[in-house]
């Protein structure tokens, strides 16, 4: 009787150290999944601001002339809402130079306003680099001054 009472309480040790384990296994994958998405996140923002920011130098570089831009950029030049001209970049999952329809992310740049004071033509464009859904990862605005 001794013998049988020796191996029940055997047993419910062995499923209590089961459960616990089970627990912190639970606990480390939340743990770890959290990290993964956290990562890819800060992946993302980080090669949207490297995007943002060599396509506003590119802009001012050319002077905000918006087909050298595009070209340089791999990107196409199409018509906004409001008659303005839109620069927009695709951009598939590993941030390299894709079409619309395999795109992950998609860089903007817009003509704020134009206007010529003192006989210097002064441009600002709006920019922005966000996922294809929708949310928007990194804007700015970007001023170019012009002779």
């Amino acid at each position: 009787m001794t013998q049988r009472s020796k191996s029940t309480l055997f047993l419910i040790e062995q499923l209590i150290v089961i459960a616990v384990f089970a627990i912190c296994a639970v606990a480390c994958v939340s743990i770890l999944s959290a990290a993964y998405f956290n990562t890819n996140d800060s992946n993302s923002t980080r090669h949207a601001i490297l995007k943002a920011e060599s396509s506003a130098e590119v802009f001012k570089a050319t002077g905000g002339d918006f087909s050298v831009v595009a070209n340089t950029m791999g990107g196409i030049v199409k018509q906004g809402d409001s008659g303005t001209a839109i620069i927009v970049v695709y951009y598939n999952s590993l941030w390299q130079n894709c079409e619309e329809e395999d795109a992950s992310y998609v860089l903007t740049i817009e003509v704020d306003a134009m206007w010529n004071p003192y006989d210097f033509e002064f441009s600002t464009a709006d920019l922005s680099v966000g996922k294809i859904t929708g949310e928007e990862l990194v804007a700015m605005e970007v001023a170019v001054l012009g002779s």
